[in-house]
């Protein structure tokens, strides 16, 4: 008989997160920011160098950002560890007391419930207190670094998007373009993120392409109003 296999899609959560969220900023910012200074009335230059820097900028900014928070939490889950070490050390009987009330209020009769504490103990104990207690496993775990590479890569990824409209359409259709093409960008992003962690694309869809629209507008806005007061 073949071993049933399963590949449950929750194991992507780490870096399909960093991954969306790095294309959808790098996509909005850096369209956004060509958008306002071409509102303003600059020339293609400047609309280059203003998305070339918008580009660098966002990239670094959340490639720092993701390792920092997720620095945080990778603090927070050793914090936890140390003690629940600790803890299982000077008061095992407690901790076997602690883990058998979790089974029993998952439904496991008080009998088994402590059978089966004691062999997880016997087995590992701080893995299972980790995994029961804590709900810290090796899915979920924190992992800075492939946060912050992941969020650096895909926001270069989402901001060279908006930049390469940037340089190629005619400067008479710059806004319209770069508008309707950043709103397509956007559209296959929050379609290929749903797809890819299992779900149905069509309210990410909306809500990507709603979110970036109205970025968009207002940086437009401000921009045609200072390129008309300056």
């Amino acid at each position: 008989m073949r071993p049933h296999r399963e590949q449950h899609l929750v194991s992507r959560i780490g870096w399909l997160r960093a991954a969306v969220l790095g294309a959808n900023d790098g996509i909005v910012s850096t369209a956004s920011l060509i958008l306002g200074v071409a509102a303003s009335g600059a020339g293609r230059p400047a609309l280059l160098v203003a998305g070339v820097a918008g580009l660098v900028a966002g990239a670094m900014s959340m490639a720092a950002g993701e390792y920092v928070s997720v620095s945080s939490q990778a603090d927070t889950e050793r914090a936890d560890l140390a003690r629940e070490r600790q803890e299982l050390a000077t008061t095992p009987e407690a901790e076997l007391a602690e883990l058998t009330a979790i089974y029993v209020g998952r439904g496991v009769d008080a009998g088994t419930a402590r059978t089966v504490a004691e062999q997880m103990m016997a087995h590992d104990a701080l893995e299972a207190h980790a995994r029961d207690e804590l709900h810290i496993t090796e899915m979920t775990t924190a992992r800075p670094v492939v946060a912050a590479l992941t969020s650096a890569a895909t926001f270069t990824a989402g901001a060279a998007l908006p930049l390469l409209l940037a340089a190629l359409l005619p400067m008479r259709w710059m806004a319209m373009g770069e508008a309707a093409g950043s709103i397509l960008f956007l559209a296959l992003l929050g379609a290929l993120g749903a797809i890819t962690g299992g779900a149905r694309p069509r309210k990410p869809v909306v809500r990507v392409v709603f979110w970036g629209a109205l970025a968009m507008a207002l940086t437009a806005g401000i921009g045609r109003v200072v390129g008309t007061s300056v």
